[in-house]
């Protein structure tokens, strides 16, 4: 019994080992693959080499004294740790044009002043009219905060915004995005590996809505948020606080721990907030069933009528130009 234990053991401590091994040889992989300086074929043989001599030092480990090949794998891998700790984000690339900007603010007593408010006219995804302006807001003027989830296929993810409305009719969504490069295409699993930074945009709801359902064909849900005053002031406020932390010192984005949702929750963590801590700020598709435990959506209402109510795609695809869109899209809500 005791052998067979040992075997087990054995068995089991090789298996975790080598399932360890595979996953750190493919991280290494993809790092070379995103960040290694160079053309595609720089970065395809770079990938290969290291999957090549990883692999060999395994072998040998295996098959030869596996203490010397071991060494040399985690030497190997310390290197490449090394060189990753090197790759910084950067405010100086050559940008898109809808993220050529970065937004950035300033607070005077009860007036905030945005400077590179994004407010494009779009006809498709390469053909808009660029628009940047510096704009104004008075925080005693704030009276509502949407959470907008805008779906792209998978029910279990969507990417989220808030935007404020304020007593003169006007919203401003803030919506935490990958800062893409110039030709640069999203990928989920570049988000691991450095490969994009990420910036904060603000926009009137005719751009960053408006884009994503007349556009991009996205599906797109409103949820008006039942929050004090108070708190609305704190969270716009500490997305202009994000804006300027980001415009001095440039950040990545990560896939999860700094996403569209993610930073919110920090924000709301950081207010004091208490939130709770769960797999819905990753599958933000889910989202709703979130701010529904927690109260921030009215329980007058079930989970399921909110998801029905909060449709707005139809609405803003039916909306003419020219028209009011913040008004088209809610006017069955409220």
């Amino acid at each position: 019994m005791a052998k067979l234990l040992r075997i087990l053991g054995r068995s089991l401590a090789l298996l975790l080992g080598g399932s360890i091994a595979l996953l750190s040889i493919a991280w290494g992989a993809l790092a070379l693959w995103y960040q290694l300086p160079g053309g595609g074929v720089v970065r395809v043989l770079g990938a290969a080499l290291w999957v090549a001599l990883a692999l060999m030092l395994f072998v040998l480990a295996i098959r030869h004294r596996p203490w010397p090949s071991l060494c040399g794998y985690v030497l190997m891998y310390a290197l490449l740790l090394a060189w990753w700790a090197t790759i910084r984000p950067s405010s100086q690339r050559e940008w898109a044009d809808d993220v050529s900007r970065q937004l950035a603010g300033e607070v005077h007593g009860n007036v905030v002043v945005l400077r590179n408010v994004r407010d494009f006219a779009w006809r498709s995804d390469s053909d808009y009219d660029a628009r940047w302006e510096t704009r104004s807001y008075e925080l005693d003027r704030l009276v509502s905060a949407d959470a907008v989830l805008s779906h792209w296929g998978n029910g279990a993810i969507a990417h989220a915004m808030i935007s404020f409305g304020f007593d003169d009719g006007r919203h401003l969504v803030f919506s935490v995005e990958i800062r893409k490069r110039r030709g640069q295409e999203f990928s989920s699993i570049g988000g691991f590996f450095k490969d994009f930074e990420t910036t904060l945009i603000a926009a009137p709801e005719d751009d960053l809505i408006r884009v994503r359902t007349n556009v991009r064909g996205e599906d797109d849900y409103l949820y008006p948020l039942a929050i004090s005053r108070a708190t609305m002031r704190a969270l716009f406020l500490s997305y202009v606080e994000t804006a300027n932390q980001w415009a001095n010192t440039p950040a990545f984005y990560n896939t999860v721990t700094s996403n569209c949702a993610t930073v919110v929750y920090r924000m709301a963590r950081h207010l004091g907030l208490g939130l709770p801590l769960d797999t819905r700020l990753l599958l933000t598709g889910y989202l709703p069933g979130y701010l529904y435990r927690i109260g921030v959506l009215d329980h007058r209402l079930t989970l399921q009528q909110w998801n029905e109510q909060a449709r707005i795609t139809d609405r803003a695809r039916a909306s003419a130009s020219g028209e009011d869109f913040s008004r088209a899209i809610r006017a069955p809500l409220r």
